[in-house]
């Protein structure tokens, strides 16, 4: 996340320089700081960087993108934000076989990450010789996904997406289940097939109208997570056919729909956007970066109602790069925005904002990621929880079909069983179908 991260509706922005300075922190190992990032146009040039990402990365949120124009008058940052993350990358794929019509920096999710790294590698400008930049400061398998055959980083990671289970204490008191974190995780510890049946014990005394979780192909992607065999093998060759995790990922989410224990949503829409509003499930799989997601549309009614419990198994889900095309005007300006914006302490203040959590070593160990607590969620401790997780990551192989895979089989095949009652078989036939065209045709 791949998955992708959740989507915002399209936004083209440009901000205004700040009247007052903001100093910029972030000296660090992957990146320095300051003027050092201002290449041509720290002899005067006045200069334009354009960003398109998807999602919510939390630049501007943070006031990333304010302090740094403060800090360079002579750059001006535009952003581009798409709501759909398939249709964001098919766009970003056309523009680099054109070699037009793409932004100075270019947002990867790491469903894609492998096919930037593969095929599509030479597009993109090698971050690893940029001025500040050393692989070293991720955590060694997030540089990894983002580094080619030939040894070129192309994408600098903006964060992970350690897994937990979001849910409301409200929903759970009134179907008799408990609401303290430690006692709620201890219902499905160990095992997502446990997430499936706390779910049914939900559903017996489940409050009028409500599901114990929102979309079973949520779960598909959480429970895959944390499998080490998903789509694809070490050496990148399409597998889900044969892969343990996918069979076993499959089996949980369509026995989810069968119980009648999810609301049946396809996520980052907007009928999922309104029935965090409307209070309408109980839990959310919860990456870190999908906190920012609950407080956004669950709004104020919500707001304390919301708490965060361990995930069964420790995974990731999701995450993301910043990348630098070579027909870029200004590779070298980009490159050290793409830096200072990657670097530990700015991730650091996108967490505390957004809840997108670091993906340097670093930022990791740094004491406001470590002690955050997120207004939203009250006391919950929502940075230990997080970086905790993150350090039992293992992270399974890449492909570069991983992406296109996931949405079929999510989109087409278990959100197919949920909405119209396809018979599993006949769903898994289609899937593969649908596959075969997309990724042989």
């Amino acid at each position: 996340m791949r998955t992708t991260r959740p989507r915002r509706a399209a936004v083209l922005a440009t901000t205004a320089l700040a009247t007052t300075a903001l100093l910029l922190t972030g000296c660090s190992s992957s990146a320095k700081s300051g003027s050092d990032g201002s290449s041509s146009a720290a002899g005067g040039e006045k200069i334009t960087l354009t960003v398109g990402d998807f999602g919510t990365f939390g630049y501007k949120e943070a006031g990333l993108y304010d302090a740094y124009m403060a800090a360079h008058p002579n750059i001006t940052i535009k952003y581009d934000t798409t709501q759909d993350g398939q249709k964001y990358w098919d766009a970003l794929t056309t523009h680099l076989a054109s070699g037009s019509g793409l932004a100075d920096i270019q947002a990867v999710e790491v469903g894609y990450i492998a096919q930037a790294a593969g095929t599509l590698g030479d597009k993109f400008t090698d971050l690893g010789k940029a001025d500040g930049v050393s692989a070293g400061a991720w955590l060694p398998w997030k540089s990894k996904q983002a580094t080619t055959a030939n040894g070129a980083l192309i994408g600098l990671g903006t964060d992970i997406g350690p897994m937990a289970v979001c849910y409301r204490k409200d929903l759970f008191q009134q179907a008799g289940l408990p609401t303290d974190r430690e006692s709620v995780g201890k219902l499905w510890q160990g095992d997502w097939s446990k997430f499936v049946e706390a779910g049914k014990t939900y559903q017996a005394k489940a409050p009028a109208g409500t599901f114990f979780t929102d979309s079973a192909s949520g779960l598909f992607n959480a429970a895959l997570s944390s499998e080490k065999d998903q789509y694809s093998d070490a050496s990148g060759k399409l597998v889900y056919k044969d892969s343990a995790g996918v069979k076993k990922a499959w089996d949980i989410a369509v026995s989810a729909s069968q119980a009648k224990i999810s609301a049946g949503l396809r996520q980052f829409q907007d009928n999922w956007n309104a029935a965090f509003t409307n209070a309408k499930f109980a839990t959310v799989v919860c990456p870190s970066w999908m906190t920012g997601i609950i407080s956004k549309y669950s709004g104020d009614s919500g707001k304390g109602k919301w708490d965060i419990a361990q995930a069964p198994v420790a995974s990731n889900w999701g995450g993301a790069f910043l990348t630098v095309p070579k027909a870029g005007k200004h590779q070298k300006e980009a490159a050290a925005l793409a830096a200072w914006l990657t670097a530990p302490e700015q991730q650091a203040k996108v967490f505390t904002k957004v809840g997108n959590l670091p993906s340097t070593t670093a930022g990791l160990q740094l004491p406001a990621v470590q002690s955050a607590k997120l207004d939203y969620f009250g006391d919950t401790p929502t940075g230990q929880i997080y970086a905790t997780t993150a350090q039992s990551i293992l992270p399974a192989a890449i492909g570069e079909n991983d992406g296109t895979v996931k949405t079929i089989i999510t989109d087409n095949g278990i959100l197919d069983i949920e909405q119209h009652g396809t018979d599993p078989a006949k769903a898994w036939s289609n899937v593969n179908k649908l596959i075969a065209d997309k990724v042989n045709g």
